[in-house]
């Protein structure tokens, strides 16, 4: 695409002038197919612009643009109901369906969010920010159109990557099974299922979807309903004949008649296919192969890194400097890796998040011990507790959010059998722009109820390098986690030492008060402490707790405040309770953690202080309890 399209000057309705005459898709349906490729250029150059400015989600919704006006030109939107996978690919939707001029505010505290999302527009049939989800609600509403007998579209986009989950599996073979009217569409945006696509497919798939050859498809079936031998081969030889063209036998067995692969980013193939399989019915997915990154050359050489982007220059494509602090992630990567160094044993794990998750260098350096196992986070857990069964040691590094989709076999495969695996949880805690989708504030909650786990909870870098050395040497299961971004800047050497298990330390003595603080919170405790004369202690353990520590707390100190970023509700501060009722104390307690709602988008110190837990708030529920209490 034309680099003037993005950089020249004026206002963007003067630059995107077809694109701002798209108030709603009502307004796209409008113009003719021939200004179609028009209005996809300057789509994406408006999509580059924005997001350079916001930051985001970039190159998967740039693969998507062309796909996405063919369908909102094609479909009565909303009235049929399109369902998008994950939800980063949706940002030309939203620019679509009339959100425009609300993209300088993406992913800001109080603009629109980076997911599709159903209390913002009539547009986003379901709210997503996991993958992997989008066939199985697709066919819920499918069932439901069927049982009341309402006659619209539903398609659902999925991504490849998000096609790997088993979940996606077990809706398409349920959507099958059931026979109902659903279109899927395969964004297929690395090349990892097809075949090149070129003339010769997109003619295929074309006159496969088209009415001759599915009339004479429907009329051999009917005709041969009373020769089931005849049938079975029939239908089989069609199956190996389109097999032998196009990679269509797995969704075949699965009960779709599948078509393509065509190219994902010509609009009039696009158009034309997508009216052909609306007057098909039951089960249908249609390949569409598209370029992560489409259109903008830094993205399209690095669509990995352009997945998600800071702020960054248009004409360069440089992203704004980050810390030069070494983030916990970082932390995680530069320990994993000495740690493999020295133990032969120890193999990384990672359900597609080797960037996020600190794996690149140890991926390099360990091939053979490295695996990304895609998006199968269930998975993940259950091989790593393989691997503990016969001796190997381990590492699974997974986001907090992510940890959710796994949890019974935490329960089942790990914790019931007592395995030996290191699970490191990155982004604990909030997370920022990206929300409440991806929040991470309930895994204290749901981990601290499981028998032989040890949970751990650095308040710094140099004491999460320590903890995780710790977690990686005790012999069962253990959890670290710690947040997104950088810690206070107290860095860790190049040792690989360990603290003992279940111990916390006092950092400062007082006198009325003592803070019990869990985890990267403790650097704000320590500042409100000091307008207190407050006692702080870093608990260091979730499970097991310093006992002896909260004992001795409860004797001196008239009020207890635990603090944590996760939930209220059966976190940290519920265990201190527990035990402290157990031993008998009736000490005055406060919790401090996350609110029993959902954060929604904004960075991650305005999520912080939204919840209270800033110096401000802190301080402010602090002297509260004082006077509530006395």
């Amino acid at each position: 695409m034309p680099q003037t399209l993005y950089l020249a000057d004026g206002p963007l309705h003067q630059r995107y002038p077809l694109l701002f005459q798209i108030d709603n898709p009502t307004d796209l349906r409008q113009l003719e197919e021939t200004e179609l490729p028009t209005l996809a250029l300057q789509l994406r150059g408006f999509l580059i612009e924005t997001v350079s400015q916001t930051g985001g989600h970039l190159a998967a919704g740039l693969g998507v643009v062309e796909l996405t006006i063919a369908l909102h030109y094609v479909l009565n939107t909303p009235t049929d109901r399109l369902v998008w996978d994950v939800g980063h690919q949706a940002y030309p939707h939203k620019i679509l369906t009339g959100r425009r001029d609300q993209m300088h505010k993406l992913r800001c505290k109080g603009g629109i969010s980076g997911f599709p999302r159903r209390d913002e527009s009539p547009y986003d049939t379901f709210g997503v920010g996991h993958s992997s989800t989008s066939i199985g609600a697709a066919l819920g509403f499918a069932i439901a159109a069927h049982q009341q007998n309402v006659k619209h579209h539903i398609v659902a986009v999925i991504g490849d990557g998000a096609l790997g989950a088993g979940m996606a599996f077990e809706a398409l073979n349920h959507a099958g099974a059931l026979d109902l009217d659903l279109l899927v569409i395969l964004n297929d945006n690395d090349m990892s299922i097809s075949a090149p696509v070129g003339a010769i497919s997109n003619h295929l798939a074309k006159l496969l979807s088209g009415q001759l050859y599915n009339k004479v498809r429907e009329g051999s079936k009917s005709a041969l309903r009373n020769m089931p031998q005849l049938k079975e081969f029939m239908g089989r030889w069609e199956e190996h004949m389109k097999g032998m063209l196009m990679p269509s036998t797995l969704f075949e067995e699965l009960g779709f008649n599948y078509i393509g692969p065509i190219d994902g980013h010509n609009l009039h193939t696009l158009i034309y296919m997508l009216r052909n399989m609306q007057r098909l019915s039951g089960p249908r997915l249609l390949h569409v192969v598209t370029q992560k990154g489409k259109g903008y050359e830094p993205a399209e050489g690095k669509p990995v890194i352009y997945h998600g982007v800071t702020p960054f220059d248009l004409a360069t494509g440089q992203m704004a400097s980050k810390s030069i602090r070494p983030s916990y992630t970082q932390i995680f990567g530069n320990w994993i890796c000495a740690a493999a160094t020295q133990d032969p044993n120890l193999n990384a794990i990672t359900p597609a998040m080797c960037e996020g998750s600190g794996l690149v260098e140890f991926a390099k350096l360990f091939p053979k011990r490295y695996f990304d196992v895609g998006i199968a986070e269930q998975h993940a857990l259950t091989l790593a507790a393989g691997m503990a069964c016969e001796g190997l040691k381990p590492v699974v590094a997974i986001y907090s959010t992510f940890l959710q989709r796994a949890y019974d076999q935490l329960i089942h495969d790990i914790a019931l059998q007592n395995l030996d695996v290191t699970i490191a949880i990155d982004r604990a805690g909030q997370v920022g722009a990206d929300g409440a989708t991806h929040n991470g504030g309930f895994d204290i909650s749901f981990a601290r109820c499981i028998p032989n786990l040890v949970i751990m909870t650095p308040s710094n870098e140099k004491e999460c390098r320590k903890l995780l050395q710790t977690a990686y040497q005790y012999p069962g299961p253990a959890l670290v986690r710690y947040p997104r971004g950088t810690g206070p800047g107290i860095l860790p050497d190049d040792t690989l030492e360990t603290l003992p298990i279940g111990r916390g330390e006092i950092q400062r003595e007082g006198r009325e008060v003592a803070l019990i603080v869990f985890g990267s919170l403790l650097y704000v405790a320590l500042e409100v402490a000091r307008g207190l004369n407050a006692t702080v202690a870093n608990m260091r353990f979730v499970k097991p707790m310093d006992r002896e520590l909260l004992r001795n707390l409860a004797t001196r100190h008239q009020l207890l405040v635990t603090i944590e970023e996760n939930v209220v509700a059966g976190g940290a501060g519920s265990s201190v309770n527990e035990i402290l009722l157990a031993l008998g104390y009736t000490a005055k307690i406060l919790n401090l953690g996350l609110p029993d709602h959902f954060i929604e988008h904004s960075n991650s110190k305005e999520q912080l202080a939204e919840c209270g837990l800033d110096v401000i708030g802190i301080d402010a529920a602090i002297r509260q309890a004082m006077v509530t209490y006395q």
